[in-house]
Parts: C-alpha cells; structure tokens; sequence
C-alpha cells in the first residue's frame, strides 16, 4: 500500500496541506481521484447517508455530482489532533433547475499510519442563494490558500 503524505501525526502545517490537498482533489469533482484518498474500508457519514468502501464512495460523489452543477468548494482547517482534523467548508452549486445553493459543513476526518481517510463524518446545510451572492468560483487561487472564508 502506498503512502499519501502527508502523514500523520499531524502538525499546523501538515494538517493544513491535507485540507488544501482535499479540496484541490475534491474540485475536480472526479469520484475515482478523490477516493484514492481513502482507506479500501473507509467509513462515511455524509449528512443520513452511510456510505463504506471506496466502491460506495464513487458511487456516492457520482450521483452527488451528477445533481450538483458547477460545485465549487472550501475547506478550512478548524482543529487536529494525532492522526484527527477537523474541517469547516462550504461549496456552491446549482440544481437542474438552475437554482443556486451555498452548502455549509464540518467534516471529523481520522487517518490511517499511511495518511489515507478511515473515516469521515460531514453534517451540512443548505441556503438557497441568488446567483450574484456566489463567491466561491472554481478552484481556490493559490495566492487564497489559507484564508478563512465568512461565516455567512
């Protein structure tokens, strides 16, 4: 089994790179990039889905991206511990309908010695949104790395 750095036990600074490498992989909105990410027996809870195995995993983002146009996202680190970080994101998207939405969340991520994802807990929530209240936009700006975004 290949590593994916960086590894725990995590410091400021490398939890900070797992975040930003998560969001980088998770904008590309491609399932099988993303779940390279995750233990073969990796566990979700993703709002009252339960997902287990990095088959369900692409099946899951699969469909959530089929129904979620032009997803954009931001992770922010929050906390870590050891082989645990905690996140806060939000992302924006449209439905087929063309209705906007800003999607707010914490995920709870613990990692294997290997640096892939055992586990992921997300509660989010939705706020529709006119499309001229949008600010996320595609993939983060390197010179945006880091940066918190507004709570509202």
């Amino acid at each position: 089994m290949a590593d994916r750095p960086p590894l725990p036990p995590f410091t400021r600074e490398t939890a900070a790179q797992k975040v930003q490498a998560a969001e980088g992989a998770w904008n590309t909105r491609d399932p099988q990039r993303v779940a390279l990410a995750y233990s073969e027996d990796s566990v979700w809870r993703n709002r009252d889905t339960f997902v287990t195995g990095r088959a369900e995993i692409v099946e899951f983002l699969t469909a959530k991206w089929a129904r979620e146009h032009e997803y954009a996202l931001r992770k922010d680190l929050w906390a870590f511990d050891s082989n645990r970080i905690a996140v806060r994101f939000q992302y924006e998207c449209r439905d087929a309908d063309g209705q906007w939405w800003r999607s707010y969340g914490n995920e709870l991520w613990e990692f294997d010695e290997h640096g892939l994802m055992t586990r992921r807990e997300a509660s989010i929530n939705d706020l529709l949104i006119k499309e001229k209240d949008r600010r996320v936009f595609g993939t983060r700006p390197e010179t945006e790395r880091g940066d918190s975004f507004p709570l509202q």
